[in-house]
């Protein structure tokens, strides 16, 4: 099954650089955010992608295309003064296949996975962020979509307020204190399931897949969601990105499936 990932925008929160670094090449540990969640679906059996790239494409092309061994294994680099042939020692890079697809610098969502259709072909198809992890099982995700028989799922998610939570009387006296607690209902996680038929409901003029497209999708009875309750977090900022490599760094990342 092929995986689309929506890999085009800006990322602008994650540097003050004057030309900051594509937000999904940004490193967890050796490895950039893309490389961990492309890492966790080929885990699930699923090898084929395909970036819907816009802003920073080339910087993405030229990262996949100069490691592909990605330090799973030692490499010999060879130059002839010509050419430079690389061959991995002792292991193999990771067997995957990608599509890299210039969906525009400034296109919306869903003018990237309208773009990216001919690539699809008439089969259903995973797709999601390119700066979410998860420890989320690909099979019971893909299990109950099928079982519902709609055009597409999406996953909840639980997410977690950024700041301690204070208790208080009206009085104002503090009865208890809760750091980072879960924040009530679900949010969108991403990591969604679409049936070719879902292309139906995606309009080239929508400014927001989430608020119009689905909208719309939900409005025609055609999507689900899939609770997960496990690890989610997203890379949105700096901090967030900090906190994953502390995760990393400790050997208690549980995104990491494989």
């Amino acid at each position: 099954m092929k995986v689309v990932l929506l890999v085009g925008g800006r990322g602008s929160r994650m540097s003050a650089d004057a030309a900051p670094l594509p937000k999904v090449l940004h490193e967890i540990g050796p490895f950039p955010i893309l490389w961990h969640l492309m890492r966790g679906f080929l885990h699930a059996g699923h090898s084929e992608f395909v970036l819907c790239l816009g802003w920073g494409g080339d910087e993405i092309v030229r990262h996949f295309a100069e490691r592909p061994a990605y330090l799973d294994a030692d490499v010999l680099l060879e130059h002839d003064g010509a050419s430079v042939r690389q061959t991995v020692l002792g292991g193999a890079p990771p067997p995957w296949r990608m599509v890299f697809a210039r969906t525009g610098l400034e296109a919306t969502k869903v003018q990237r996975l309208l773009a990216i259709r001919q690539y699809l072909g008439d089969e259903t198809f995973l797709c999601t962020y390119g700066d979410g992890l998860a420890d989320i099982n690909v099979e019971r995700l893909l299990a109950f979509h099928r079982a519902h028989g709609k055009a597409a799922t999406l996953t909840a998610v639980r997410a977690r307020s950024q700041y301690g939570h204070v208790a208080l009387t009206e009085e104002g006296a503090v009865t208890g204190l809760e750091e980072k607690p879960a924040l009530p209902g679900w949010v969108n996680g991403g990591f969604f399931v679409l049936e070719p038929r879902a292309f139906e409901y995606l309009r080239p003029d929508d400014d927001e897949l989430e608020t119009e497209s689905f909208a719309r999708l939900s409005a025609a009875g055609e999507l689900m969601a899939y609770r997960h309750t496990g690890f989610w977090a997203c890379m949105d900022t700096n901090k967030d990105n900090l906190a994953l490599n502390a995760l990393w760094a400790t050997g208690q990342a549980p995104w990491k499936t494989w």
